[in-house]
């Protein structure tokens, strides 16, 4: 009988670079252009409520904009950060009612 050779299982560990998640939970957040799974408007500012686990490649997060009485997921990917010098939603209808 001829020996066979047993293939060995390599002692190193896989060591994955650990996820980091770009927002944070209460950092206002705006759908990119091209998402258009869900049935909101672009431009619409919306607050991280919650980080969650990655789903395949794409972290993902638990968005909510305050005019809806649900909370969104959205991966990590189709978000982008308001910037603070912009004008927000709420400023936007104080300026209006005050005609600023």
């Amino acid at each position: 009988m001829a020996a066979q050779s047993i293939p060995q299982r390599s002692a190193r560990a896989i060591h994955s670079e650990p996820t980091t998640h770009l927002f944070t939970v209460g950092q206002s957040v705006r759908l990119r252009g091209g998402y258009t799974v869900f049935t909101s408007r672009f431009g619409d500012i919306y607050r991280v409520t919650g980080k969650l686990p990655p789903s395949g490649n794409s972290l993902q997060y638990r968005i909510r904009n305050e005019r809806e009485q649900h909370e969104r997921v959205a991966t990590e990917d189709s978000l982008e950060m308001v910037r603070a010098d912009e004008p927000s939603e709420n400023a936007a209808l104080v300026d209006r009612t005050f005609q600023r």
